[in-house]
Formats: C-alpha cells, structure tokens, sequence
C-alpha cells in the first residue's frame, strides 16, 4: 500500500488564508475557490448549521491585512474536492467519497504507479478559532500562524479515467472532475473510496478526522512547512519531490506540489493505519 500526503484546501495562493479548527474539534477544509465548478460556497455544510459561506463570512471579518481576504457572496463557486464528508450538499443515491486529479499532479500520481488500495491522507494549513462576543468564528489571536495538520483520508476503491472515456456513474456527475467541462482533459481521473478500509472492515473508506495533537505535521515552534515526522519512520522513506528533506531537527516539507508519494514501506503502512489517526 502506497500512502500519499495530499495538500487540499485554502493555501497563501488559494484563498490567502487558513482553513478553520473549529473549537469543537472539527477541521473544516475550506475548498479552494473555482468558477468553472457549479457548486457553491453557501450550498456546502460544513458543521451543523454552518455552510462555508457562513464560516468564511465570519473569518473574513477578522482577516488581516485586507489584501488577504477573498471576496465572496453566496453565489461565489468552489471546487469541492476531495468530496469526502457526506453531509457537505444533497447526495443523489448511491453516493461514495471521492478525489479527483488531472495535469501534472496526476501525471505525477500515474508515473507513481498509484493503484487500487492506496491510500489518501490529505493535510491542510489549519488555524485554532474561538467564539467571539457576537457568536461568531474567528480566528483565535494565540495561534497566529496556524499548522499543516493531517484532516482526511481516502483509501482508492476504484479508478475512473474521466479523460479516457470510462463511464460516469450517475451520482457522480456533480462532481469537478465529472464536470462536462473537464471531461476531455486526457489525464482527468477520479479516485473513488472502497466501502471499507482494507485493514478494518468495520470503518468507512474515507472520512474526515477529528483533531487531535497526533495529526499535526507541522514541528511546534516552527513555520508549517517544518514538520515533526518521526525519524525511526521516515528517514529512510523514499518521498516524492523530497530529495534531501532532513534538516537540523525537523523534515523540511516541499513549497511545490500537491501530491506526496511515499514508496510501500511497511513502517509507513503502520504509521498511517494507526489507532492514534483516528479514523
């Protein structure tokens, strides 16, 4: 099993700020902005009442400086993917998690070798919220930077080729990468989730993760990017775009990228399928 750390969600470059850890514990990936997709920011659940337009709205009030704030209403479009939390929009019948791919990120992932029984663990710039005086979320003045934190996996079930011609299911063609405009690019692909994991038979295929200290990446003390992976794990790892990542003290994650592939290695297997992930 290949395991793959994927960068989704809101970025300095998409969106301009971090994604919210809301005081619940819940990590809400706010999908990057998109107006080719159809689905909308204020159509898209992200916690009990709350839609990401409703976060956002009150993020974005607290955002400093201005210059970092993205200009939305309620019909401002995303991309929402990796679709992974059922409860996000209305699902048609039959409904399962999926990720789509295509250009050089998935050019990347086919040249990886990325097959059935893969697995997804997908990572974010996350920030700490607080509740403010007018019930509103906002960011949390003691986290001023924020973190790389592991939030969702999806572990592959099967693997549509959009670009090639292989059928769309129904229940999919909501989805980008179904997307009537994206269906000729040649390296379009969606990764769909099994119904189970393939290590627990009794846990779904993909999800979204509580938070907890265990999925932080990012070293404490440092900048995101600087990350606190285990060394007796991941110093012989082979990790693509990660030719010489060990520096004093910490792993040194790539600016560049969005798909992290690291070559079956039975220590990393362990790592990403242990209890303290959560799953």
């Amino acid at each position: 099993m290949k395991v793959i750390l994927s960068r989704k969600g809101f970025d300095s470059e998409n969106g301009g700020y971090p994604s919210p850890l809301l005081p619940n514990g819940r990590m809400i990936s706010l999908p990057i902005p998109d107006k080719e997709d159809d689905v909308k920011y204020s159509g898209v659940k992200a916690d009990g009442l709350k839609t990401c337009y409703d976060l956002m709205e009150d993020l974005n009030q607290t955002i400093k400086p201005a210059n970092k704030r993205i200009g939305i209403d309620k019909e401002t479009r995303c991309h929402l993917d990796p679709d992974i939390y059922e409860e996000a929009i209305d699902r048609g019948l039959n409904w399962k998690p999926c990720f789509g791919q295509t250009g050089g990120p998935q050019g990347h992932l086919r040249n990886q070798g990325i097959a059935i029984d893969d697995l997804f663990l997908y990572f974010g710039w996350f920030r700490k919220t607080v509740y403010n005086y007018d019930s509103k979320i906002v960011f949390d003045d003691l986290d001023k930077v924020g973190k790389h934190v592991i939030f969702g996996y999806l572990q592959i079930g099967k693997i549509i080729r959009v670009g090639q011609g292989d059928d769309i299911p129904k229940w999919m063609e909501y989805h980008p990468h179904a997307n009537i405009k994206r269906r000729n690019e040649r390296a379009n692909t969606v990764y769909v989730a099994r119904n189970n994991l393939s290590w627990n038979e009794s846990l779904p295929g993909a999800g979204r993760f509580m938070f907890n200290d265990k999925l932080v990446l990012t070293k404490k003390g440092l900048s995101k990017s600087k990350w606190n992976l285990t060394p007796d794990c991941f110093r012989d790892a082979e990790i693509s775009y990660h030719k010489s990542p060990w520096k004093d003290g910490y792993f040194q994650s790539a600016d560049k990228g969005q798909e992290f592939v690291i070559k079956d290695n039975e220590r990393i297997e362990e790592w990403a399928s242990a209890p303290q992930h959560k799953f």
